[in-house]
């Protein structure tokens, strides 16, 4: 069997993980598999290139960033491969050479005082070519034959830096070309996670979950048996254990239903990782490399058929409910088109949910509270006639809320799943604002206040029994 494994930044956050996720994946070749790991860049890292670089932006460029970083990576090849003095000789003069590129970057921007999303895509992404040497010489400490390679090399991408998407046809070919000749020869490539390049090899990142997002290209590119996501929990859950403490994972879940929950606010499989998977109908597999006995989470097409009704309950906070209404609403055509232009053209913000009554005297979404300030000011400006002429009475934005959601493929065509959600949050006494349900049936989604929001979560969770295997 061919497998992507790729591991996150907490599975490679120190010496003793680095050497875990090492064995995990030679262990596997010892089984017979064949394996390629994709990695993430050490835990705190990203986000320590992602401050030097704003920093260097003001002006301010402080050597002691990539001083504390190579003497952090320093310490970990020594720890892994420390009685090996060539490779690590070898280990190190890679990580000089990512760090001397990260620092004249940083110096040039402390003259330019311009952080570009090109510019900051090729800082960010210097802690995956900081890790990939290191786990590729765990590998190898191992005993077996491995070679870090970056990403740049294999996923060509289009040029929307820090937020790339792949040109599968293209990667297909170098991904092929530079891997399966390692893979035959009984190697493990390790590859730079989070990271591409454009068609003229220009560094760019794949955005949030990028890292999940480069296995799954790689996978589909190397037509792969499974994916394997290593992070640091047991698979997808039935809710967040720290709001429902029953809560259990689950065995089996559809690529839609992944997708769903990821949008929704479950944190263990970004929605854009499923795509080239997906597409390709590779299963994926959410791991724990703390627990690498327990059987994680198996992502396929399919999903569980035989289960019924709602399979998880999740939710976002730190939201905003904007309001549009008026009773002058009702058949004016186009009020709905131009606000969403204003929202989504040009505002650039992320609709999260909509909800509109059948009197067409209120629309409602909700957005992240970050953007709500400007959405709201710029709606106003937007719907300026429709506000002078009475046709819009109000713009209002609603803060401190959440969206909670209930998630499940057989949800659809299965009677009493509304019944049920409702009658759970009406006998916990929690008050629901807003209320949306998509064609596929597969998502109720509903807005609380956020002080309501684990409550309203336990409710449902209690009420569909998800506690039971």
């Amino acid at each position: 069997m061919r497998i992507v494994m790729k591991f996150g930044g907490t599975s490679v956050g120190s010496a003793e993980r680095i050497a875990q996720a090492a064995q995990l994946a030679v262990s596997s070749v010892a089984k017979g598999h064949e394996v390629v790991v994709v990695t993430s860049a050490m835990s705190k890292v990203t986000d320590a290139l992602i401050a030097a670089a704003k920093r260097a932006s003001t002006g301010t460029w402080d050597p002691a960033t990539r001083r504390e970083l190579f003497e952090r990576h320093e310490a970990v090849a020594q720890a892994l491969i420390g009685s090996e003095p060539v490779r690590q000789t070898a280990v190190l003069e890679a990580l000089r050479q990512r760090l001397d590129r990260f620092e004249k970057l940083c110096f040039g921007l402390s003259m330019v005082h311009e952080l570009t999303p090109r510019l900051l895509d090729a800082i960010s992404g210097t802690g995956e070519m900081l890790a990939a040497p290191l786990v590729s010489a765990a590998i190898a400490a191992c005993g077996r034959a491995s070679q870090p390679i970056d990403a740049t090399e294999l996923i060509v991408t289009t040029d929307q830096f820090g937020g790339a998407e792949p040109l599968m046809d293209e990667t297909r070919v170098k991904t092929r070309a530079r891997l399966d000749p390692m893979i035959a020869a009984g190697e493990i490539p390790v590859i730079t996670g989070f990271i591409g390049a454009t068609a003229d090899g220009v560094l760019t990142t794949l955005g949030r979950g990028g890292s999940d997002y480069s296995a799954s290209i790689i996978g589909a590119a190397l037509d792969a048996d499974e994916i394997w996501i290593w992070t640091d929990v047991d698979g997808v859950m039935t809710a967040n254990p720290s709001e429902v403490p029953e809560a259990r994972t689950l065995a089996e879940i559809s690529y839609s239903e992944a997708s769903e929950l990821a949008y929704y606010g479950a944190k263990v499989l970004h929605y854009k990782t499923i795509l080239p998977a997906f597409r390709k109908r590779i299963p994926v597999r959410i791991l724990n490399s703390f627990n690498p006995s327990h059987p994680g989470t198996r992502v396929s097409v399919e999903g569980n058929p035989s289960a019924s009704g709602v399979k998880a309950v999740t939710s976002i906070r730190k939201v905003t409910l904007i309001a549009i209404s008026g009773t002058g609403m009702q058949g004016i055509p186009g009020i709905a088109a131009k606000a969403f232009a204003v929202v989504a053209a040009q505002e650039d913000a992320n609709v999260l949910m909509i909800s509109q009554a059948s009197s067409e005297n209120n629309i409602c979404f909700v957005i992240n509270e970050s953007e709500a300030p400007r959405v709201l000011t710029a709606l106003r400006k937007g719907l300026e006639i429709e506000l002078m002429r009475g046709h819009v009475e109000e713009i209002t934005a609603e803060g401190q809320v959440a969206i909670v959601a209930a998630v499940g493929d057989r949800m659809r065509g299965t009677p009493g799943i509304a019944a049920t959600v409702f009658s759970a949050l009406g006998t916990a006494g929690i008050n629901v604002i807003a209320i949306s349900q998509g064609s596929s049936e597969r998502n109720i989604s509903f807005v609380v206040t956020e002080k309501e929001a684990a409550a309203a979560v336990r409710a449902l969770h209690g009420a569909f029994h998800l506690e039971r295997a």
